[in-house]
């Protein structure tokens, strides 16, 4: 995987090679195997490289051809490349690489933006045709690869990371209030909003052109979810064969490369799939990853969430070279600058193990297979689309949908929560941001149950998978590591996408009570009804405590830990008067939740992470 930047000047100031340099030197984690740089009057483009296929010198970025005509810096892969490139030979392009590099270039010369319809795989990239004055910035389906962009004071910026935009002494920061205001809603960024103002990250299944002769910068989008019940039926046996079929075949190529390959493996359904198909096809002992937790001082619910036996199991039945790495609780406080270094604004959830895990892998291999997108695709949240199946509209399930997902602050406390900035975000409405999400789906015809589940499938694919890409992506590539993920095969997501609700859930009749945040709570359900079709194809290939196992989120017991080992931590950042949090936030309506936490009355885990992660940001990037 790589990293890209680029800089064009309407001021028509020449592009430095040092400006790039340095854009380039923020994200070399993400390419420590080469680096390469163009410039051309007022355009710069550079790139840094982790090799993964073709590891010669003539696979290096930016790729140019046609006597400086056309200009490429690309991130990632692009899995039928093969085909693409059987297609391009006959219309006369002649290959000197073995890369995919060349066959994206070669690509969009010959079919312009349409080529993007054509890619299999992860990617983003710019591209430049000289002659014409016209760039080109485009980002996969499903937003497993980011590409930021920004349009300031006359120069357009764009990049892998923003850290390589900021890095440029022309640039302005300023915290983007209605992108905190977001964040605190839903513990995610539903929009193409970033922590900064005037940075955009381009949406999933998007591409932008920008004319270099009049700066007019237009936006596409050229692919979305569909997710909706087939029209006809067909029998079980083929959906279960054509899923089987289709997964081994994702796996199948996601494996080319030239470097070693492994997996992550937590002893859940989707990983131990994965694991044991490539176990198939890697000829010598497959290295497996797993990620664990010290238990000693957890409680309730959070007992199961170390994951090392479940793994060790998969391990041994597929003989895997194992390895796992144990955190701790003062792994998060040891991790946290690091981790907003690199993830830069927060996503879902607690993401250090993440960043912890993908340091071990590194260790190892430059590639992992991940198993990011089962869950999304195949159901595997039950009690998020069982919550309340009464809806008397729209509109009705929206608004009570909407109140599922406020996973941080709930909207009747947003105003007193942000008190000191209030001029400026009272007028904010995230449940129309939240609404806007819904109204993106081209499905609406709204039959029955079915439809509505369909809907909440769909937003949480836009908004909570696409949040799991950008915490992958930034975390794995911070150790100069590939995660690659089959589920999203573009097959493979086609299929599911119309695959009959029926055979991802059980019980869909069954109405599910649960808040994400009080895991320490008894009444917290834990359920199989998810992901059948799964468990139907693996019930004869995997042991049968991991076929019919509960559903569980890969997380540390960190609401136990933030009231533990961790609270001086805790109260040395947020019961800080002088924390730099409160010039945003308010403190007595923080610090109650915080007391409310601590006392054992409810569990902030979530908020209390958001919170810490908030400060260190204000610290490191304001």
């Amino acid at each position: 995987m790589c990293g890209i930047a680029g800089i064009i000047s309407f001021n028509n100031e020449p592009v430095k090679k040092n400006t790039l340099i340095s854009m380039i030197d923020s994200i070399k984690h993400r390419g420590p195997d080469g680096e390469g740089y163009w410039t051309h009057d007022n355009i710069g483009i550079a790139h840094c490289r982790l090799s993964i296929v073709d590891l010669s010198k003539n696979a290096n970025q930016p790729m140019i051809c046609d006597n400086n005509r056309y200009i490429l810096s690309y991130n990632g892969e692009i899995y039928n490349y093969l085909e693409l490139k059987d297609l391009l030979k006959k219309v006369g392009f002649l290959f000197k690489t073995n890369s995919d590099t060349e066959v994206v270039l070669y690509s969009l010369i010959h079919w312009g933006a349409d080529a993007i319809k054509k890619f299999n795989g992860m990617f983003a990239f710019a591209f430049l045709d000289n002659s014409k004055k016209k760039l080109l910035i485009g980002r996969d389906r499903y937003g497993i690869k980011p590409i930021y962009y920004s349009l300031q004071r006359k120069n357009f910026y764009f990049a892998s990371e923003q850290k390589a935009i900021i890095t440029n002494k022309s640039f302005k920061k300023n915290l983007n209030h209605h992108c905190i205001y977001e964040y605190f809603s839903f513990q995610n960024i539903l929009t193409d909003n970033t922590f900064l103002e005037d940075i955009k990250l381009l949406d999933p299944g998007s591409y932008l052109t920008l004319d270099l002769n009049n700066e007019n910068l237009q936006t596409f989008k050229y692919w979305d979810y569909q997710f909706k019940e087939p029209s006809t039926i067909n029998s079980k046996n083929y959906y279960l064969e054509r899923l089987e079929s289709l997964f081994t075949s994702a796996v199948k190529k996601q494996l080319i490369g030239d470097v070693e390959i492994g997996t992550y493996l937590s002893g859940g359904l989707d990983s131990s799939f994965i694991t044991a198909l490539t176990s198939n096809f890697v000829p010598n002992s497959l290295k497996t990853f797993t990620c664990g937790f010290d238990m000693s001082a957890a409680s309730g619910i959070e007992l199961s969430f170390d994951e090392r036996q479940k793994a060790e199991l998969i391990a041994s039945k597929f003989k895997t070279d194992h390895f796992q790495t144990v955190l701790k609780s003062g792994d998060m406080e040891k991790s946290i600058s690091k981790v907003v270094w690199h993830l830069e604004e927060p996503r879902v959830g607690q993401s250090y193990p993440n960043y912890y895990i993908s340091s071990l892998v590194s260790k190892f291999v430059k590639v992992v297979l991940s198993g990011i997108g089962g869950d999304e695709l195949f159901g595997g949240y039950p009690w998020r689309y069982n919550l309340n199946l009464n809806y008397n509209n729209l509109d009705d399930f929206i608004r009570k949908s909407y109140q599922l997902w406020q996973r941080l602050i709930p909207s009747s406390k947003m105003k007193s929560f942000f008190f000191p900035i209030l001029e400026k975000v009272n007028n904010l409405d995230s449940y129309e941001t939240f609404k806007n999400v819904f109204l993106q789906d081209k499905n609406n015809n709204i039959k029955d149950q079915n439809d509505y589940i369909n809907k909440i499938l769909y937003f949480e694919a836009k908004t909570f998978l696409h949040g799991l890409f950008v915490v992958e992506d930034k975390l794995s590539m911070a150790n100069s590591l590939e995660t690659r993920v089959p589920f999203m095969d573009n097959d493979l997501v086609d299929f599911a996408m119309s695959c009959p609700l029926n055979l991802k859930l059980k019980n869909i009749n069954k109405k599910f009570h649960v808040n994400e945040n009080n895991l320490l709570k008894k009444k917290f359900i834990k359920t199989n009804h998810g992901k059948n079709i799964l468990r139907e194809i693996l019930k004869d290939e995997l042991p049968k405590e991991i076929v019919t196992m509960s559903k569980q989120g890969f997380s540390a017991p960190d609401a136990s830990w933030f009231k533990g080992e961790s609270i001086d931590f805790v109260r040395d950042k947020l019961y800080n008067n002088n924390a730099s949090i409160y010039g945003y936030l308010d403190k007595l309506q923080v610090q109650k939740m915080l007391d409310e936490h601590m006392s054992g009355k409810e569990n902030k885990r979530l908020l209390i992470w958001s919170l810490i992660y908030f400060e260190e940001y204000l610290d490191k990037f304001m």
